[in-house]
Parts: structure tokens; sequence; C-alpha cells
């Protein structure tokens, strides 16, 4: 079975060809059940995958489907790696695409643009595969590209409107940012390593002494590519702007899978990074600062889905806090548990908002807990899930790097804490505004308030059932667990672990962080819940003056006004100095001045054709006198 992995991407890919090329012609319920088919088919080949992955005694197989690049010394054939980390990937990316596959079916039954839609789907995840069953960076690099391309076709996919162009032309150009620092990363690996394939350029990595300069710089480079892909400071404004796409496009690509890359890619190339410790101090402070940053922001958002977009940059905040103390399992475990409850409540978000009749200010909503019972409960788990709280999912991921946090830094874990807080602060503020309280809609919508369809409902229930018991697969030995995901995942940080050990925590120590770190959210709940149920509190209308604080939040501390000032409108400016000067001035004077040149030459040069025999004749013999006369002098 391991041998027809290459089914895996070649599945979404049909599926990409069938709705792109029938787009006008396919029936939906046929493009709806083309587009989730392919997902399913792929999930249950990484199913069967991962099963004899794990009963078999090889971790890791390199399947070479054909011989790529082949450029003097540089050989880059087009294969995939098979081991516990792509494979958990692949489970990630399937499983929780399918879900939103089939929740698509019903959240866009009635857009113009549903075969594309699913197309579009398709091909994010045939790219996305590419990315974590690469065997090289080459391979990683074209579907890192690709779902940056599918991620600018989806966010824009209502071009009509103009903003939603801006911001998907947002995520692309600040995408590419990063995407620049990548590719100078890979340069330097070939440089180096005199190859690309991870079989190769890992373990000789493992050969250098820790605080080399080069790897320092391919980590730091790596690492610039990370922060583009997984919106970290300063490259995240991207990600709220990307709201603008349909809902589910928000689950897919910027909850459960492409915002992930940076974290996979670092994982994958953990070997290098913990030889480069100042990069991993770089790593785990833009992490943190990210966390809390990103936190700070959504404490104020009143549009549903900004507040999940920020809540999002934040948890990548998390994921790399994770990366940079050397809890490599542990960024990964809250990457499987964070797809879970993020895709959960951007679905629960999507079908608020198609309650609502496409209404996204909280500040409009209230009460809907009635009318929604399904969103409400699912929602309301994947809050409990994202906070913290035992025994769900996002207690055991989160627990587990707050404690390498604390190991390697006290200061790193009381930040860490500061933002776990925010975070339930936050999200139970959107559960109360949304589903708590009075309506505060129009009577319109309260009319055509009802529950979603079921092929969306469905999808709800099972990532709530993920939420909730997602967290089992790796419960710390303090809490009586075998630590299951971190024996998975064991093989593919062999390098890793010989520079970082395992948590050497005593467990009343761990006993402790986790107390404080639960006490520390139950206020933040407690908070939340006085403020916004027992006194009613709303946040105020749009135009309304706000204190400095809370305004500097609610306009996301002026980041995109600072980049507007200080890079595009600089750069607009010099691009029309180039265009007008350089370009219409310069370039084109000088051609067009040739070419004037040559028609002046010309109007003056037809005059001598007279049409007369005695003007030529005059014209002949002076040139046989210029002639003997310059031949006299020169003689």
């Amino acid at each position: 079975m391991i041998q027809l992995v290459w089914l895996i991407p070649i599945l979404p890919l049909i599926g990409f060809l069938i709705n792109g090329i029938g787009r006008n012609r396919l029936p939906k319920s046929v493009a709806g059940v083309v587009g989730s088919a392919a997902i399913l088919v792929s999930f249950i080949l990484s199913l069967c995958i991962f099963f004899e992955l794990r009963a078999g005694e090889t971790k890791s197989f390199t399947i070479e489907l054909f011989s790529w690049i082949s450029a003097g010394n540089l050989h880059i054939p087009f294969s995939f790696l098979v081991d516990p980390l792509s494979v958990l990937m692949l489970l990630i990316i399937t499983g929780v695409g399918f879900l939103i596959h089939v929740y698509s079916i019903g959240y866009m039954h009635d857009d113009e643009g549903f075969a594309r839609y699913f197309a579009y789907l398709n091909l994010f995840v045939f790219f996305m595969m590419l990315l974590v069953l690469g065997a090289n960076y080459v391979i990683m690099f074209i579907g890192w590209e690709g779902v940056g391309l599918c991620s600018y076709l989806l966010i824009g996919f209502w071009f009509k409107k103009q903003e939603y162009n801006n911001a998907a032309k947002k995520a692309f150009i600040m995408n590419r940012i990063g995407d620049l620092g990548f590719l100078l990363g890979v340069f330097l690996i070939f440089n180096t390593f005199g190859s690309v394939s991870f079989a190769e350029v890992l373990p000789r990595a493992a050969g250098f002494v820790q605080g080399d300069t080069v790897l320092t710089a391919i980590t730091l480079l790596l690492f610039i590519g990370a922060t583009g892909k997984s919106a970290q400071l300063p490259l995240y404004t991207w990600l709220p702007d990307a709201m603008a796409g349909p809902t589910p496009v928000s689950a897919l690509i910027h909850a459960a899978t492409m915002v992930t890359a940076g974290i996979y890619m670092i994982a994958r190339s953990s070997a290098m990074f913990v030889l480069a410790p100042f990069t991993m101090d770089v790593i785990a402070v833009i992490g943190v600062a990210t966390a809390i940053f990103a936190a700070l922001i959504a404490l104020t958002q009143t549009d549903i889905k900004k507040v999940l977009a920020y809540s999002t940059v934040s948890q990548l905040g998390y994921m790399f806090l994770g990366l940079g103390v050397g809890a490599f399992t542990g960024s990964v475990f809250h990457l499987m548990t964070h797809a879970f409850f993020k895709a959960l409540l951007f679905l629960g978000a999507g079908s608020v908002i198609h309650a609502m009749s496409g209404e996204q200010d909280m500040r409009k909503m209230g009460g809907l807990k009635k009318a929604l019972p399904v969103t409400f409960i699912t929602m309301l788990l994947a809050t409990f899930a994202i906070s913290g709280l035992p025994p769900f999912s996002g207690f055991f991921s989160k627990d587990e790097i707050l404690a390498h946090a604390y190991e390697h830094s006290p200061v790193l874990w009381g930040l860490g804490v500061v933002g776990a807080l925010l975070t339930a602060f936050y999200m139970f503020r959107m559960i109360f505004l949304t589903f708590y309280g009075g309506f505060r809609g129009t009577h319109e919508q309260q009319h055509h308030l009802h529950e979603s369809p079921k092929n969306m409902t469905i999808p709800l229930i099972v990532l709530a059932v993920l939420s909730v018991i997602g967290g089992f697969v790796n419960i710390p030995h303090v809490l009586g667990g075998g630590e299951s995901l971190h024996h998975y995942l064991a093989p593919v940080f062999t390098y890793a672990s010989a520079y970082i050990p395992g948590l050497t925590l005593d467990h009343t120590t761990e006993f402790v962080l986790m107390g404080v770190s639960m006490l520390g959210v139950l206020i933040s709940i407690f908070f939340a819940y006085t403020k916004y149920v027992k006194k009613s509190e709303v946040p105020a209308a749009e135009g309304t003056r706000l204190p400095a604080l809370q305004a500097a939040s609610y306009n996301k501390f002026y980041v995109d006004e600072l980049y507007d000032n200080l890079f595009r409108k600089p750069l607009d400016a010099l691009s029309d100095f180039f265009y007008k000067v350089i370009d219409k001035s310069g370039i084109d004077g000088v051609v067009n001045g040739f070419g004037k040149a040559v028609m002046e030459g010309s109007k003056n040069l037809r005059l001598l054709q007279t049409g007369y025999t005695g003007f030529y004749i005059f014209a002949m013999v002076i040139g046989i006198i210029l002639i003997m006369v310059l031949n006299f002098f020169l003689m």
C-alpha cells in the first residue's frame, strides 16, 4: 500500500481537472460529489498507510517516482517521503479537508461558481499534499508556492468585490516576502550539503557543531519563509484580511492546513534547527510575541470571523513557541488539535453567518443558542478546547508546550500563560455575544433564523467529537498516560532528541503549572461571563469614541497603516517616479526619439527625389567632383 502513496495527491488533482474543465456543464450535485469523493478516497488510502507504517518495523520510506532534475552536481528525483510525520499530516489534511468539502456542499449551494470553488479546493489539497509528502526541499517548495496560489484564488473567489481582490493580492504579495527567504535557504542548503534531499541533508547537518554560522543562516532563512506562510510577526497582516473568502476556505486554508506549513517545515528540519540555538531563541520570542499581540487585537474585534482569524495567528504563535523551546512533538500535537477545534469554530461561524443572512457583526447577534442548538453546542465544545480546559484536546497540547517553555525559561512560560488567559476571555466573549442575551439583529433576520442543514451540521458534530477526544492520543506521564504521539513521532526527531531531551520536570511542578494555567483560564471565563452575560454589555457601535487602548486594539494597533506609510506609499511613489521619469521620459523618450529622427530624416531626404533629369545630372557631377577631391587628398 505504501508504494501507492502517489495516488493520494493524484486523486484531488483529478477532481480539480474534472470540476475545472466541466465547471459550466456539471450539475452542482455532481461537482460536490466529485470534489468530496476525491478527498475521501485519499483519506482512506492515508489511513491504510498509517496502519501499515505503524505495524511495520521500518518507519521511513522514500518512494522515487521518476528522475526529475539532473544538471551537473544537482540531482533531484521526484520522490515522496512516507514517515510518521508526513502520514500524520496527510490524515489531518484529508480528514479535516473531507469534512470541510461536505460542509461546503450546503454552504455554497446557491453560489454561481460552485464547481469552480470545488476545483480550487481540490487543487489546494493537491499542493498541500505535495508539500508534506515531498522528499526534498524543492518538491516541498512547489507545494509551498502552490498553496499560496490557491490561497490567492480562494480568498478572491468572489472577485466582483474589489476589497476581496485586494485581500487576495495582499496575501499573495506578503507570502512572496517569506517565500524569498525560504528559496534563499534552499540555495544555501544545496551550496552547503550538495543536495536538497532530506535523507542526505539532515544526517549531514547532524555532524555540524552547535552554533555553526552556516546552519544559523540556513535556519533563519527557512524561518523567514515560515513567518510568511504561518502568519507570524511581522508578516501576519494578510491572514485577517483573508477572511474575505468563503468561510469554509477559512476553515481549510487558514486554520487547518496552509498556515501550519511553516510549523511542518521547521519540524521536518529539526536536525538543523537544534544546532542553531540563536535561531531557536528567535523562533520562541517571535512565537510568544505573536501569540500575545494577536490575542490583544482579538479582545475588541466585533466581526466573528476576524476574532477567529486573530485567534489563529495567536495559536500559531503558540506552536512556534513550542518549536523554539524544542517541544517539536508538542507543536505538531497542537497543530493537530488546533486543526480540529479551529476548523470547527470557523465552520460554526459559517453556520451562524448562514442563519443571519450573511451578517458577521456580533453586535447584531445574541440569543442564537435556541435557534441554532447544534451550532451552539459544537462551538462551545471547541471553545472549551481552545481555552485549554481539561479533558478537551487543547488542554493536553497547550500544556505540553507550556511545560517545555517553563523548563526553557520561566519568563516564556509566564508570557504563554498570559496568552492563554487572553484566549479564554476573547473566545468566551465571542460565545456570549453570539449565543446569549437577547437578539440584536433585525426582525427580518430573526424571522429567518434556522439551524443549518445536515450536510453542514454533521461535519460540526464530527469535529466536535475530535475536539473533545483528540488530546487523548498524547496523554502525558504525569496524568498516567503513555505519550503515544511522542513515541509515534520519535523516529522523525531522532537527531533533535540528541540535543534536546524530554521534560525533566518533576510531577509536582507539572501539576502546579497546570493548576496555575487552569485557574487563570477559569477566572478569565468568569470575567467574560460577568461582563457580557450578567451585565449584558455590548461593544460600542461603529464610530463611537473609544478609550485609547481599546481603540488601538480595535484598530489592530494601526499596523496596516504603519506598513502603508513605511512601505506601500514610498514604493508607490518610487514606482510612479520610475514610470514617469525613467520609463516614460527616459526609456520611452530614447526609443521614440530614434523613431522621430528616422521619420524627420526620411521627410528631408525625400525632398532630394525631385523627378527632374537636370537635377540628377547636377547631383551626379557634384558627386564625381567630391570623389576626385577626396581621392586627391587621401593619396
